[in-house]
């Protein structure tokens, strides 16, 4: 995966980013705000990435965003969370250049007439119970935005399956509160303002995204604003070495033929993880999690990973993931279950019956605690009154599964607890223990197993009406069981960076030339999850910190150490 530099370049410029995700876009971004001429090199034949598809949350304290709404940290109370939540496996200085320079990158991108953010309020932080922690949360959105203003670009992005039928346009709060929609009067306000944008949309002949497509959508609005060019349809094949070790550039296939591109400060991989390889999956990631449900971009096959090894990069995090629990549809999708574990009158057990945790909790943990007890496949039981009153698996409330979940061995019914555990193959009489006791817990309004509901995080998506938001009773039939499987939204593995985002060797040296950041490099996050939005955020602010720091060795105001 490395070629010598001796030959010359087809194309040449200051800074080359690898990958159109969040994170590489923001680096290219910041690259030429410093005044660096810039090309983004996309594998896909769609721009985007993983940050296209995903919910778009970003996870950045002290952003401006948060500061305009009077929600500011002190850098102490974001690094005491930050610190309980790595548990010393991420270098002190990572974690400072997160904190530092997070708000910095947020202000350069706020420049772009194009980048407008909201707080996603009361979507708290995943532990918010933790020394630093926020129940209101630090997650913000961008605004939701028309890609109709993409012109050309408009077709080359890549889609995601947060939009509505007829165009409907749903934002992070709005899904929450449309999630009630048969119990709160919130939801059915939601549901109304939804009925008027479908209707609004019609007639304005508007294409409007949320989420991740909108973020992209503006960050390439933003690339355009800056001439900043994006080649699709171009994968990496090699870095280009000197003599030196030094990387001065990569190869690309683009357009049928190969094509050397010279990178007079640097080379930034942002090709995301490992997720669709099942070669790195069987070799790095635990049993149970090695089959790929993943919801990363299918191009994630750890091209920057590979190539950083082969020039010595050391790597960390490799047996780990951005772990989601899932559902496998029968069309072959992931579907990620987020707000459907916090359904009130529901459990998730084991093939014995029981179950194993805390159903409401954070993703990534439920999993972990999942796989520590190789809960795989885990069974999502609920009762007909779940079914009425919450969506499920993009199944709307009320709506019957399609045959196919069921032809297929995904979703089962059976009109007692006892024949749906036949049906499953988990112990009749212990599952109907654990459901008894469940419902104890329901009337109580405590769990005293696991805890479910006493976070503000488990409260997010639970159902307000209820003593307790995350319990009530599974007492009417018919009952459903639904497969679960260990899904993600990405690997957490990379190539192991410091805090200017240059990838390092195992001995610790830095190799010169050669950034990384998001899924490609080993999880500032270490084995946690910050909150909504700590996937993205983090490749924001690493890609942010390797232009600045590419910028400032090009002006010499690099010091011995490294350090701009």
């Amino acid at each position: 995966m490395s070629a010598p530099a001796r030959q010359g370049w087809d194309e040449e410029f200051d800074f080359v980013v690898v990958g159109s995700g969040g994170g590489g876009m923001a680096a290219a971004l910041t690259a030429a705000d410093s005044g660096l001429s810039t090309v983004v090199v996309e594998k896909g034949t769609m721009y985007g990435g993983t940050t296209g598809i995903s919910g778009g949350g970003i996870w950045i304290p002290n952003n401006p965003t948060l500061r305009a709404k009077g929600h500011d940290d002190s850098r102490e109370s974001i690094r005491a969370y930050l610190d309980r939540l790595t548990e010393g496996r991420v270098p002190e200085a990572r974690l400072d250049a997160f904190v530092d320079q997070g708000p910095t990158t947020m202000e350069l991108l706020g420049k772009s007439r194009w980048m407008r953010f909201s707080w996603v309020k009361g979507y708290a932080d995943y532990h918010p119970e933790y020394e630093g922690g926020r129940p209101l949360g630090r997650s913000v959105e961008a605004l939701p935005f028309d890609t109709r203003k993409l012109g050309e670009d408009e077709k080359h992005q890549r889609p995601n399956s947060l939009k509505g039928p007829l165009g409907l346009w749903v934002t992070s709060k709005d899904y929450h509160d449309l999630a009630m929609v048969k119990r709160t009067w919130r939801g059915r306000w939601a549901s109304v303002v939804a009925a008027w944008r479908v209707s609004s949309n019609m007639v304005r002949r508007r294409h409007m995204a949320t989420g991740g497509r909108a973020l992209v959508a503006r960050m390439r609005m933003a690339l355009k604003d800056a001439g900043v060019p994006v080649w699709l349809r171009s994968p990496m094949t090699e870095l280009v070495v000197d003599d030196a070790g030094k990387v001065t550039g990569v190869v690309v296939t683009r357009e049928g033929r190969t094509v050397r591109v010279g990178a007079r400060h640097g080379v930034l991989l942002a090709t995301g993880g490992f997720d669709h390889s099942p070669q790195m999956r069987e070799k790095y990631l635990p049993e149970g999690g090695r089959d790929n449900h993943s919801a990363g971009a299918v191009e994630n096959v750890g091209d920057g990973i590979v190539a950083g090894q082969a020039l010595g990069a050391a790597l960390d995090f490799m047996d780990d993931a951005w772990w989601m629990p899932s559902v496998h549809h029968p069309a072959g999708a992931t579907i990620p279950l987020v707000s459907e574990r916090c359904i009130p009158p529901s459990v998730i057990v084991s093939g014995d019956g029981r179950r194993f945790t805390n159903e409401s909790s954070p993703y990534v943990n439920f999993v972990h605690d999942q796989l520590a007890g190789g809960h795989v496949p885990a069974w999502f039981v609920m009762d007909a009154k779940a079914r009425a009153r919450y969506p499920f698996a993009q199944v709307l409330p009320g709506a019957p599964f399609h045959k196919a979940f069921y032809k297929k061995g995904i979703v089962h019914r059976a009109d007692s607890i006892e024949e749906l555990a036949e049906q499953i193959g988990v112990p009749g009489d212990t599952l109907a223990e654990t459901v008894a006791r469940f419902n104890g817990f329901a009337r109580t309004g405590k769990d005293t197993d696991f805890g479910r509901g006493d976070s503000a995080y488990d409260r997010y998506y639970g159902d307000p009406t209820l003593k307790n938001p995350n319990l009530d009773e599974i007492v009417k039939a018919p009952y459903y069981a639904v497969r679960i499987e260990v899904g993600d939204l990405g690997t957490k593995g990379g190539l192991v960076c410091d805090e200017h985002s240059r990838v390092l060797r195992e001995d610790g040296t830095a190799i010169a030339g050669l950034y990384a950041t998001g899924n490609t490099s080993a999880a500032v996050m270490g084995n946690e999850y910050a909150g909504p939005g700590a996937t993205i955020g983090p490749a924001m602010v690493f890609g942010h910190i390797a232009a600045r720091h590419a910028a400032a060795a090009r002006t010499g105001s690099v010091t011995a150490g490294g350090a701009p």
